[in-house]
């Protein structure tokens, strides 16, 4: 690290569509401002890094999330549905709608995907570590993953992190 240059270490623990997100937004941010940033891909968080990302959201579950929809009258899609937990576990694709309405709306607002924030992370050299331990005990194999992303041990992305000025886990 440059004498002077702010360090940024996330630790990318899930792996939904909202929450991937999260971490390439902070990253893109930081690295975009000159810092030097590093992201350990761990459990639910590794698929990030598969070169055949398919992400979805649950709705069920999480009762901060908002049900608007994407489309129709400004008034419509203004409406909170608030739909209860029992019928989104018991409607058959209910989560590929909640997926498909979430990516319409970050569409309609001009929000870039989870593959273009990916993409400008490695673009501005984002370090990209997928973490050793859990590739071995969910099977994941190095030519899964984009070729940007490193393969590396918790001991590893601590050393990057120990003398980071932001720490982050999401």
């Amino acid at each position: 690290m440059a004498h002077g240059t702010n360090k940024l270490a996330l630790i990318a623990s899930k792996g939904t569509l909202d929450w991937a997100y999260p971490p390439f937004i902070l990253a893109t941010a930081a690295a975009a401002m000159g810092w030097d940033v590093g992201i350990f891909f761990t459990f639910y968080g590794l698929p990030l890094l598969k070169k055949d990302f398919k992400a979805s959201v649950s709705a069920l579950g999480n009762t901060a999330m908002p049900m608007k929809m994407p489309f129709g009258p400004e008034g419509f899609q203004n409406i909170n549905w608030p739909i209860p937990n029992v019928i989104m576990a018991n409607i058959p694709g209910f989560e590929t709608m909640a997926t498909s309405m979430m990516k319409q709306t970050f569409k309609n607002k001009g929000v870039a995907t989870v593959e273009e924030l990916r993409q400008t992370a490695i673009d501005l050299d984002v370090k990209m570590i997928a973490c050793q331990m859990t590739m071995d005990v969910f099977g994941f194999k190095k030519e899964e993953f984009i070729p940007e992303a490193d393969i590396a041990g918790a001991a590893a992305f601590l050393a990057f992190a120990s003398d980071a000025n932001v720490s982050l886990f999401v």
